[in-house]
């Protein structure tokens, strides 16, 4: 069977989507950088940009809505995390792209990356949101 570090397949069968993240998360970069608040926020800021681009938006809307969103009261993580499953959900059936097979697919093709990845996050600003 497959290994990832001595996790063998069944083992991480056992584990929900988020925890084999977590796994990734601490080999590839380490806890620190795994829990820094900062850093994630804007990868996943990055990422969902990139989605957006793929799927046909553009720039003119993205900074549109940042304006919209900034401009408006804080809401509440755990129910805009909600709001964000339910909105990818649904983006992706528009789109006709099954999100789970999307997610393993990207966690598979990482594990098998993790020194180009190393690599890319070193050569990273240590401070600001660009990832280059």
């Amino acid at each position: 069977r497959e290994r990832h570090d001595g996790a063998s397949v069944a083992w991480m069968s056992m584990l929900t989507f988020q925890q084999r993240v977590d796994l990734w998360m601490e080999k590839c970069f380490g806890q620190l950088i795994a829990d820094d608040t900062v850093e994630r926020n804007h990868r996943f800021l990055e990422e969902s940009l990139e989605l957006v681009q793929a799927c046909g938006g553009t720039r003119s809307e993205a900074h549109q809505l940042v304006d919209y969103v900034f401009d408006r009261p804080v809401g509440e993580r755990h129910q805009e995390v909600g709001g964000v499953f339910v909105t990818l959900a649904a983006l992706c059936s528009a789109q006709g792209l099954n999100l789970e097979e999307a997610g393993m697919v990207e966690l598979n093709r990482v594990w098998v990356k993790l020194d180009q990845i190393r690599a890319k996050q070193a050569a990273k600003p240590r401070f600001g949101p660009l990832p280059e």
